[in-house]
């Protein structure tokens, strides 16, 4: 397996690949490729670069991050359907803790917390629970909360 730096050129074929990586994970994210493309391509002008993994010449993997002082921020990590299960993503961490990240960053990864396969992978690789996101709409908060507000007010 080959990695090699990303480029502008490659922009069309991470936004493909990011819209597999939003269709795989089944998040809420609607953008279209080419706007998932044009996205890519701001990302990588900007403070993001990414990794492309190639076997034979053809793409199998992707990571996409940022690096400040303190840590690496794995923003999207990405194997092709058909080349997971088979050690393809350990063999691109391996490369990517020992070729491109420096070894004394703490480096961070977000997981969607229904993906139990992804948290097992992560885990493997020895990361560990660092913080939990919670989130609600209004309208849902306010509905919960209806019944309670209006004991309240008849206690009153």
């Amino acid at each position: 397996m080959n990695h090699r730096l990303a480029t502008s050129y490659d922009a069309s074929l991470l936004g493909r690949l990011n819209h597999e990586l939003i269709h795989d994970e089944g998040r809420r994210n609607p953008m279209t490729v080419t706007e998932l493309t044009e996205r890519m391509l701001d990302w990588l002008g900007k403070d993001y670069r990414a990794v492309i993994f190639e076997r034979k010449s053809e793409p199998i993997a992707y990571a996409l991050f940022s690096e400040n002082d303190e840590r690496v921020h794995l923003r999207q990590f990405y194997v092709q359907r058909a080349h997971r299960r088979c050690g393809v993503g350990v063999q691109c961490m391996q490369v990517l803790f020992s070729e491109v990240w420096p070894p004394d960053k703490r480096i961070s990864v977000d997981v969607r917390s229904h993906n139990e396969a992804g948290i097992a992978f992560w885990r493997s690789l020895g990361f560990t629970d660092y913080s939990l996101t919670l989130e609600t709409y209004p309208h849902q908060v306010l509905r919960q909360l209806e019944p309670a507000m209006e004991e309240m007010l008849l206690g009153e």
